[in-house]
């Protein structure tokens, strides 16, 4: 038996209709599986169509599970598995806010310019920066910043999409 934990991030085409994400989370709550991060935007106005990027973990054996449970589900329309179908891009941006004063002051801004992060509140006492990039990127810039002065953490989730011509 293969307990190998894999990383997967999944698109998937919805209808736009009310339920359809409670549908889904009860599909992932149900078995037991968990969700590490959850995006859901409408695709066009005029399309009627919501685009889900959900992360999650598992054996190779509950990421198959999921994968034949999403394409099952009635509003669905398509799912692709990113991470299996080749190069994907995949972007998270999070807003972090720090306090300090002095060199912890000092040391937050270096740290920032190193991550390319940007300042979008600075207060004498604190910053909010924001970061864009994966999530092992923002992971690491939140735990230098933790030692400093890290007050609050907002994360968007993980958007993604399959490098090259085809979509979803």
């Amino acid at each position: 038996m293969n307990d190998l934990v894999e990383r997967h991030t999944f698109g998937v085409l919805v209808d736009d209709e009310p339920g359809v994400l409670a549908r889904v989370i009860g599909l992932f709550s149900g078995r037991g599986y968990n969700i590490e991060s959850l995006t859901v935007a409408q695709v066009e106005p005029d399309s009627n169509l919501s685009r889900i990027t959900l992360v999650t973990s598992g054996s190779p054996m509950e990421i198959e599970q999921i994968e034949a449970q999403l394409n099952r589900l009635i509003p669905t329309r398509m799912v692709r598995n990113l991470t299996r179908s080749g190069p994907a891009v995949q972007r998270e941006l999070a807003l972090i806010k720090v306090q300090g004063t002095g060199m912890n002051r000092i040391e937050a801004m270096r740290i920032s310019e190193v991550f390319r992060s940007r300042i979008v509140d600075s207060k004498t006492d604190s910053f909010i920066f924001e970061i864009t990039g994966n999530s092992d990127k923002i992971n690491a810039f939140i735990e230098l910043m933790q030692p400093i002065g890290l007050v609050e953490i907002a994360r968007t989730g993980v958007a993604a999409l399959s490098r090259g011509s085809k979509g979803i």
